[in-house]
């Protein structure tokens, strides 16, 4: 397992999350400050965080996994258990320098709710038409 250490927003405060990760059984085990630990299992890593967020809507979790308009291709789903994804952008097809690292530090368009990364990735889908 992997371990990895993100912040996360809790009533104006920034706190540390732990995120123990297995790339093969595709699991998250969560660990926050004073709260027990919790485990997400998923098709990749990005599915298992997309469960964390729908689970805990009231924390702002500051990484690109929580980022409005960041998700994985099928291939990188695969070839990386969803670790790594695209960043995209309406109307601009994606390349390699649009990869990121879902547990990477992010601040803006942070979401708590996984629909709208599906939403937004289907608007951009059809910017491209």
């Amino acid at each position: 397992m992997t371990v990895k250490k993100i912040s996360v927003l809790i009533n104006n405060k920034i706190e540390k999350a732990v995120l123990d990760y297995d790339e093969q059984k595709l699991t998250i085990k969560l660990k926050l400050k004073n709260k027990a630990e919790r485990n997400y299992n998923g098709l990749d890593l990005y599915d298992c965080f997309g469960k964390i967020l729908k689970d805990l809507p009231s924390i702002n979790f500051l990484c690109k996994g929580a980022k409005l308009n960041v998700r994985p291709s099928t291939m990188s789903s695969q070839m990386t258990a969803g670790i790594m994804a695209y960043d995209h952008k309406i109307g601009m097809p994606v390349d390699r320098t649009d990869i990121v690292n879902i547990f990477d530090y992010e601040n803006q368009n942070i979401i708590n709710d996984p629909q709208l990364q599906k939403d937004y990735f289907l608007r951009w889908v059809n910017s491209l038409k």
